[in-house]
């Protein structure tokens, strides 16, 4: 399996040159063991384990630079971009997924959360050969959700707890015109209209949960 950062692409991680920080998440204590036994061979000081999100939190304010986090998401026990969020919020800044999902969607999803790179690994218990990663990069000139105004930031709650333009107008006391126009907005600001990201935006921001 590669693992690969963004900020420094021609080497893995941080290579041998740096000593670095590692969290890993994953309810799979042999997956865990196999992710730290690379890290430590990758020049990893410290690596921390966690399986599942309430472990991580509790252990992700570890002392010393937040340097990578990985989340394994090939278990599929829950959402993990609401987790990621979080983690970046406490200053992990590169992420990496580790997922047996390889749709658009999925890849889309995590990029507004702000993952820097993208694995598709086979699910625990699947023999299938992993895949490539996915680098992940933020395109040029986008806004943040910190631009958004207190209705549009209550329109993409809505659109998170996947209700429909209708659903979202009944509960706010919004036509479903005006419901588009907010999303509309929503979307200039952002330079995306695809719902999902949008959400994954404000996710990473943690302006919705």
């Amino acid at each position: 399996m590669a693992l690969v950062d963004r900020t420094n692409a021609t080497t893995p991680i941080a290579a041998a040159r740096t000593r670095f920080t590692a969290l890993i998440v994953s309810s799979d204590s042999a997956r865990r063991g196999a992710l730290g036994h690379r890290l430590r061979q990758y020049g990893a000081r410290n690596v921390v384990e966690a399986d599942n999100r309430d472990d991580a939190l509790a252990k992700a304010g570890v002392d010393g630079p937040h340097d990578l986090c990985i989340v394994d998401g090939t278990t599929g026990e829950g959402p993990i971009l609401p987790m990621i969020a979080e983690l970046r919020a406490m200053q992990w800044r590169r992420v990496v997924i580790l997922t047996g999902r390889d749709d658009a969607y999925a890849v889309k999803a995590a990029l507004g959360a702000g993952v820097r790179g993208y694995v598709v690994s086979p699910r625990i218990g699947s023999h299938s050969a992993p895949r490539n990663v996915i680098p992940m990069q933020r395109g040029r000139g986008r806004s943040t959700p910190d631009e958004l105004s207190t209705r549009e930031v209550e329109v993409l709650q809505a659109v998170a707890e996947g209700r429909s333009n209708k659903g979202i107008g009944d509960e706010l006391g919004l036509s479903a015109l005006t419901v588009k126009s907010h999303l509309a907005r929503i979307a200039r600001k952002l330079g995306t209209g695809d719902r999902a990201e949008m959400v994954a935006l404000a996710m990473r921001s943690g302006l919705v949960r």
